[in-house]
């Protein structure tokens, strides 16, 4: 029986999904951290629950020849990374199984990961810093990281995963606040002025946020004297956020000194960030990350995009560049108008931002664009992809999808309800061993092949290490709509006798290549466009039943059948039959 504080021995077998090692005994597996693959040590148990548990190295008595010095003096106290001790090549091989894993654990899906993406410079990347200003035990100002998992402060000077720059505005910033005798916010009492340091780099040029819970800072014209030392042409600005809570803007900004924002430019398109601006912390990788994202694209011959979770619009605006039009949908509105804004200062004509949820637009842009060519980007938050879009984007008739992703968990997610290998049930997700229709409020189908034919296939799963010493990934994947019936000959092509005609299997192919899948969203938009009113799906049902076509439907339809219902009148069944002819079902 094993207790808390038991020394216990044991080797590692493997990475858990926090990058910590895993240890097994006595049926027990704990999970220990800063330990590597293949070592033996021996740990402190410092709290089990049934047959899991976590502990604390003692002692490494066989290190991994992989082990590494960690050059950061507060590393395992501070939160920030948590694989400096771990070879780069190990990390990466971690990240990749972490893909793996979760894809397997989480969405039931068994597929190829490709190798992680690397990074050239594994240090120095951040573009953006984030510290939290507090008092230490004595009362005193700290600047710093959170330790993990806590909200006490570890002061430090200089952080590894940051540029020189980082380490000179930290300096200038704790000078400025010995200086002014401004006060650092105490999260215990909830007094104090100064509660956060952000900062952001992008080509070369800086804006700095200065987070407190008053507008006005004491001899403001020292830390601005001071950014100007450091920045001289830097933006900076004070933002009042005087609330209990762990968000780290308020919601108002006061101009210090400089420009509303700072310009950048990315893969030709120039672009303006302001101190909310989402921009990808990792440059390089980046620009690595979203030219393959575009490749991907436009590799079956695409030439509309449609870009969900669009965001400021830079992913949007890379994509109008090549494609014919380029849709960016964003649920915020100042994001929106931002990619608006984008638009104009690259004077791209064929980028259409559109605000809204994309649940409820990609349907009314679909109805303009044909399936086969349009591609849809998906680059969600952490949180991932709304139930609702995933629905949406299963009954769109789209073929092709590129998926951008920070977090494996619920990408795992997302993808297995994409695949078909996950479905909903009384509002929980449980796994499918065949791909049955997993949503609740379903749109009704006009026939069993198109039910069958609403899922991805996977084509591609490639990490991108945008975030090396850490345990974070983020991960492109590729994914599309194939038929599973192939088979394989041998012919000679030609116009000749005994040969096959080009010209003639291509008009062939045509006639059987499968239509876009009619629901009856499509029906009601057609008689309502055409005739200039509604029908009810439970009408288009009927007239379907009369006609002795095979139904479908989906359970919200079928139970409104169930109740006492007056039948189509003879104009809605003559337009219920003229849209079915419409879209070749009858």
């Amino acid at each position: 029986m094993v207790h808390k504080n038991d020394i216990l021995s044991g080797k590692v077998q493997s990475f858990g999904s926090d990058g910590e090692g895993v240890v097994r005994v006595e049926d027990c597996t704990f999970f220990v951290p800063y330990a590597l693959p293949g070592e033996e040590i021996s740990f402190r148990v410092l709290k089990i629950k049934g047959n899991t548990g976590y502990g604390k190295i003692e002692e490494i008595f066989t290190p991994s020849p992989r082990r590494r010095a960690p050059v950061c003096p507060v590393f395992k106290t501070c939160g920030g990374c948590c694989l400096q001790h771990a070879e780069y090549d190990l990390q990466t091989e971690f990240k990749r199984e972490k893909v793996r894993g979760a894809l397997k654990k989480i969405g039931g899906i068994e597929a190829e990961v490709l190798p992680v993406v690397p990074c050239s410079s594994p240090y120095e990347y951040r573009n953006k810093l984030q510290l939290p200003v507090g008092v230490d035990a004595n009362g005193n100002a700290v600047l710093g990281f959170y330790a993990e998992r806590s909200h006490r402060i570890v002061p430090i000077g200089r952080c590894a995963l940051h540029p020189a720059w980082a380490e000179r505005l930290m300096k200038a910033f704790k000078e400025y606040i010995a200086e002014s005798g401004a006060s650092a916010y105490d999260e215990l009492t909830k007094k104090g002025l100064l509660r956060h340091l952000v900062a952001r780099e992008i080509d070369g040029n800086y804006l700095v946020t200065v987070v407190a819970t008053e507008k006005r800072l004491p001899k403001s014209d020292v830390l601005i004297k001071k950014l100007r030392g450091i920045f001289p042409e830097c933006s900076a600005f004070i933002n009042v956020n005087d609330k209990d809570t762990n968000v780290i803007f308020g919601d108002k900004f006061y101009p210090l000194c400089g420009a509303g924002h700072i310009d950048g430019v990315s893969e030709g398109i120039r672009y303006e960030a302001g101190a909310e601006t989402f921009v990808q912390v990792n440059p390089e990788v980046r620009e690595k990350l979203y030219r393959k994202a575009l490749e991907e694209c436009f590799a079956n011959g695409a030439n509309v995009v449609i870009d969900a979770y669009s965001g400021g619009g830079l992913l949007t605006a890379m994509a109008a560049k090549r494609a014919k039009r380029a849709y960016g949908v964003e649920l915020n509105a100042e994001a929106s108008a931002c990619a608006e804004k984008l638009k104009e200062k690259n004077g791209l004509t064929n980028m259409i931002n559109i605000c809204g949820d994309v649940a409820e637009k990609l349907p009314e842009i679909m109805r303009k664009e044909r399936a086969e060519n349009t591609v849809l980007i998906v680059d969600p938050p952490r949180a991932g992809v709304a139930r609702s879009v995933l629905y949406a984007i299963l009954n769109s008739g789209i073929g092709r999808i590129v998926m951008i992703s920070c977090n494996p968990a619920t990408l795992s997610r997302d993808l297995g309800i994409l695949t078909g290998n996950l479905r909903e049930e009384n509002g929980a997700l449980i796994k499918s061993m065949e791909k049955i229709d997993a949503e609740e409020n379903a749109t009704a189908y006009v026939n069993e092949n198109e039910r069958n034919s609403r899922y991805f296939n996977i084509e591609r799963i490639e990490p991108y290490d945008m975030f090396p010493q850490t345990k974070h990934v983020e991960t492109l994947v590729c994914l599309s709509k194939k038929s599973e019936k192939h088979i394989s000959i041998d012919v000679e092509f030609g116009e000749s006798d005994g040969q096959i005609s080009l010209k003639k299997l291509q008009e062939e192919l045509n006639e059987q290549k499968p239509k876009k899948k009619t629901t009856y969203k499509d029906i009601q938009a057609y008689i309502e466009e055409k005739y200039g009113f509604k029908v009810h799906t439970a009408y288009i049902a009927e007239v379907k039943r009369d006609l002795g076509l095979p139904m479908y439907d989906a359970p919200n339809a079928v139970e409104e059948l169930k109740r006492p219902r007056s039948h189509p009148t003879a104009e809605m069944s003559d337009a219920i039959k003229a849209a079915l002819k419409h879209f070749e079902i009858i």
